[in-house]
């Protein structure tokens, strides 16, 4: 009798160790354990910048659509997506954009990080461009959270 109770004893606590184990790795495969997966995709530049649609792929390009809302014409000269706030990386373009119009670019975001679509990534946008009104040159740094796609 009493090895009768055990065995239900161990059986019990074995099931249910097994139903906590599958619940646990059906939360991990819905990437509750990478919270930044969970947050909304957010591109944060200075006045006169601003992200109308931007995505990541899995390679790790960010596709990006830059309006400009200053109050004269600008040259992008340049454009880089890293996970520090640095200048490495940068891509160098030639495009003129209008006051309120737009421009897309494509360029190199990361590397090193999971290529997974959901994951998160958080880094930093920098943007080169010279003001064609005074010539001068400036370079601005925004925040980057997108997601993989």
């Amino acid at each position: 009798m009493k090895l009768q109770s055990s065995i239900e004893y161990l059986m019990t606590y074995g099931w249910a160790l097994i139903i906590i184990a599958i619940a646990l790795a059906a939360l991990y495969t819905l990437g509750v354990f990478n919270p930044p997966s969970l947050a909304n995709p957010v591109c944060l530049l200075p006045a006169g910048l601003s992200c109308a649609n931007y995505f990541l792929m899995p390679d790790g390009t960010l596709t990006l659509n830059l309006v400009q809302t200053t109050s004269s014409q600008i040259n992008v000269t340049g454009v880089a997506c890293n996970a520090m706030n640095s200048l490495t990386g940068m891509t160098p373009f030639q495009v003129s954009i209008p006051p309120g119009g737009n421009a897309t670019f494509s360029v190199p975001c990361w590397t090193g990080y999971s290529n997974n679509p959901g994951y998160a990534f958080q880094g930093y946008l920098i943007v080169n461009y010279t003001n064609t009104y005074t010539g001068f040159p400036h370079s601005v740094f925004g925040k980057l959270l997108v997601k993989v796609s």
